[in-house]
């Protein structure tokens, strides 16, 4: 064996080795305080997200998940503090928001700037095979949500953020959802934080558990959740519990 050979085995093994929490942030928040008019809704708030990491957001309902799932992304600005973000962005928001007028092909195509080719296998991946032709108000609840998923997907993002993906949903729609999504996640390694107020979804996806309480809010509580059911996996989705 070569010394350059020896050299890239050597690197491989630590990179296998390597774990999420190691690595330089992909995305950093240091919040000082966002206020409303004269309301204020967070108080100061750090956090970070690594590469291949999930983070869930869990609180009481208003609370401030969304607003803040928002100034991640950058659609909220009145804010005190700084953000450093990835520039590809993925982002399902709490309803499908899909184009009514276009079909689910071209609402792949023309969002993610794909072609129609891409947008048939991206639908197919989420089990859209026969539905490019369809418009959003023809396809059920969950089917829409799956066309969300697959138009973050899409745009191949550094960095995916999901408020409330599988609300309103029946219980097996939403473990159905949980998968795909899971699925997605683990063939791509991307970097995710997942606003929810059902704390077996963060069970279930997340890496590490973040929870925000109090008026303004801030955050209360945060821990790894090494348990999580559904784990990255460079085969795809594996399961740490029976």
């Amino acid at each position: 064996m070569s010394s350059r050979e020896a050299k890239g085995l050597r690197l491989a093994a630590e990179d296998g080795r390597r774990r999420p929490e190691d690595a330089d942030p992909l995305l950093k928040l240091a919040l000082t305080g966002l206020a409303f008019g004269a309301t204020p809704i967070f108080g100061a708030i750090d956090l970070a997200v690594r590469p291949g990491e999930t983070l869930a957001l869990t609180g009481p309902s208003g609370v401030g998940k969304t607003t803040l799932l928002r100034v991640l992304a950058g659609l909220e600005t009145g804010y005190t503090g700084a953000l450093r973000a990835p520039e590809r962005i993925g982002f399902v928001f709490q309803e499908p928001t899909l184009l009514p007028w276009r079909t689910a092909q071209d609402n792949l195509r023309l969002t993610a700037g794909i072609s129609p080719k891409a947008a048939d296998a991206a639908l197919a991946e989420v089990g859209l095979a026969a539905m490019g032709g369809q418009f959003p108000d023809q396809l059920s609840l969950g089917q829409q949500r799956r066309l969300s998923l697959a138009r973050a997907f899409a745009s191949s993002p550094e960095l995916l953020l999901l408020d409330e993906p599988f609300v309103s949903l029946d219980p097996k729609t939403a473990d159905e959802m949980m998968r795909l999504f899971a699925r997605l996640r683990a063939a791509r390694g991307v970097a995710t934080v997942l606003v929810t107020h059902v704390e077996a979804e963060a069970e279930a996806l997340a890496s590490r558990i973040l929870t925000l309480g109090g008026s303004p809010a801030q955050v209360v509580a945060e821990r790894q959740n090494k348990g999580a059911y559904f784990q990255l996996s460079a085969s795809g989705v594996t399961s740490s519990r029976s």
